[in-house]
């Protein structure tokens, strides 16, 4: 765990709706891209609420972690067709 560990409450109801989302039987991943859009939505408004992001910024969710944006960075660099 890193130095912004979740609170134990978090990933108990992380693991109590990985499964059965909102009560639906269905994760997730088996939903429907509008609940996944819902999902999505409110957590990058809540973030820019809890941060005062501007609301002209946009919000990106990526995949990985320091190891994975560290690989990124020297991607972005490279040039088309090597």
């Amino acid at each position: 765990m890193g130095p912004a560990t979740l609170p134990l409450e978090v990933f108990l109801q992380i693991q109590d709706e990985f499964l059965d989302l909102q009560g639906t039987s269905l994760s997730i991943l088996e939903k429907s891209s509008k609940v996944y859009e819902n999902i999505n939505g409110e957590t990058q408004q809540l973030l820019k609420d809890l941060l005062n992001i501007p609301t002209n910024y946009e919000m990106l969710f990526l995949q990985g972690v320091e190891s994975t944006q560290f690989a990124m960075v020297p991607m972005n660099f490279l040039v088309e067709g090597m």
